[in-house]
C-alpha cells in the first residue's frame, strides 16, 4: 500500500530549525528513516539505540547525534535520561520508534515480560523522565508508534509478566501494542493543557527488523489471525515512516491528542471483527488508561507529579 506520502513528502516545505526531535530505535528501519527526515528538514535530532555502532553506520550522511539506551534496563532509560537532560535544553518531539515483535518469551533485565518490558515500560519511563524538557519545548508532541497487532489483546493488570498464564508470543505483542495506545492516551489527558501532546500510530506492515524472531509458522499464524480482517498491506520504509513523521511535526495535526493514527491520517474505531483498519476500543478505554498508568509506576518504581 503507497498511495498515501512517504516520511520525505510529508516534511516537504517545513522548516523544522531550531525543534530538538528524539527518535529511538535508530538502528534500522523506520527509526532511521525518520531521523533522517526530521534532520534533513533542519531539526536537531538526537537518535537512541542499543548499538550505537549500528545506528551511527545505518545513519551515515545524516545529523543525528547518538546516544546508548536499552529499553529493556530500567537504569539504562535512567542513564539516558540524564545525558539528555544534560544536553539538551528543551525536547519538542519524542518518538518512541523502538520495539521488539512477537520474541519467545523472555525477561529484561529487570524481570518484566521482554515485550511489554520494552516496547511499553521503557518508553513509559523514559517519557516521563523526560516531561521537563517536553514541557521546556511546548507546543510538544509525543509519538507512540503502535502497531495493528493491537487489535489482538489488550494488557493484561493481572499478569502483565506472564508469571502465572501461558505465553503467547502474539498474545504478549497485542498486549503491549495496546499499552502503547492507552499511554498516548493518558499522557494526552495529562499533558494537553500545558502544550504536550501525544498520539499512537500504525505505521502499516513493514519487513524490517522488527520481525527478526518470526519463524514461518509464526507468519502463518500471523496471517491466520488477521485473515477475518481481510489482507494485510505490506509498506516499503518510506511509506512506513511516513505517519510517524506526520504525527511528529505536520501542522495539520496541531491541537490533535489522544488519538491513533494510520495511512497519515486520523483513524476510526474498527468496525468490527471484519475491519482490518481502525482501532480497538479496548485501546482508547480513558480508564484502562489511567489504571495502565499506576500499574506501570508500581512497576518502573517511579511516581510522576503531572
Amino acid at each position: 500500500m503507497t498511495e498515501h506520502r512517504t516520511a520525505a513528502e510529508v516534511v516537504k516545505g517545513l522548516d523544522l530549525s531550531g525543534r530538538i526531535c528524539l527518535v529511538t530505535g535508530v538502528s534500522s528501519g523506520l527509526g532511521v528513516e525518520t531521523a533522517r527526515v526530521l534532520a534533513g528538514a533542519g531539526a536537531t535530532v538526537v537518535g537512541a539505540a542499543r548499538d550505537v555502532a549500528k545506528a551511527r553506520a545505518a545513519l551515515a550522511g545524516a545529523d543525528v547525534a547518538l546516544g546508548e539506551l536499552e529499553l529493556d534496563s530500567l537504569a539504562s532509560v535512567r542513564r539516558f535520561a540524564r545525558w539528555f537532560d544534560a544536553s539538551y535544553p528543551k525536547l519538542n518531539v519524542l518518538v518512541n520508534n523502538a520495539g521488539v515483535m512477537a520474541c519467545p518469551l523472555g525477561r529484561t533485565q529487570d524481570g518484566f515480560e521482554r515485550q511489554f518490558g520494552t516496547n511499553h515500560l521503557g518508553h513509559f519511563l523514559l517519557t516521563g523522565l523526560l516531561v521537563p524538557k517536553l514541557l521546556a519545548g511546548a507546543p510538544a508532541r509525543v509519538v507512540s508508534v503502535s502497531s495493528r497487532g493491537h487489535l489482538l489483546a489488550g494488557p493484561s493488570f493481572d499478569d502483565p509478566n506472564y508469571e502465572r498464564s501461558p505465553y503467547d508470543a502474539w498474545e504478549a505483542y497485542g498486549r503491549s501494542k495496546s499499552s502503547n495506545v492507552l499511554f498516548a492516551v493518558e499522557l494526552d489527558r495529562r499533558l494537553r493543557a500545558r502544550g504536550v501532546r501525544a498520539n499512537a500510530i500504525h505505521p502499516g506492515g513493514i519487513m524490517t527488523e522488527l520481525g527478526r524472531h518470526l519463524t514461518p509458522e509464526m507468519i502463518a499464524a500471523m496471517r491466520e489471525r488477521f485473515r477475518a480482517r481481510g489482507a494485510v498491506a505490506f509498506k516499503d520504509v518510506p511509506h512506513g515512516a511516513a505517519t510517524q513523521v506526520w504525527a511528529a511535526v505536520s501542522p495539520e495535526l496541531d491541537g490533535v491528542g489522544g488519538e491513533y493514527l494510520e495511512d497519515v491520517s486520523r483513524s476510526h474505531p474498527a468496525a468490527g471483527p471484519e475491519d482490518n483498519t481502525g482501532f480497538a476500543r479496548h485501546a482508547t478505554d480513558p480508564d484502562a488508561a489511567r489504571r495502565l498508568w499506576d500499574l506501570s509506576e508500581k512497576l518502573v518504581g517511579e511516581r510522576f507529579a503531572f
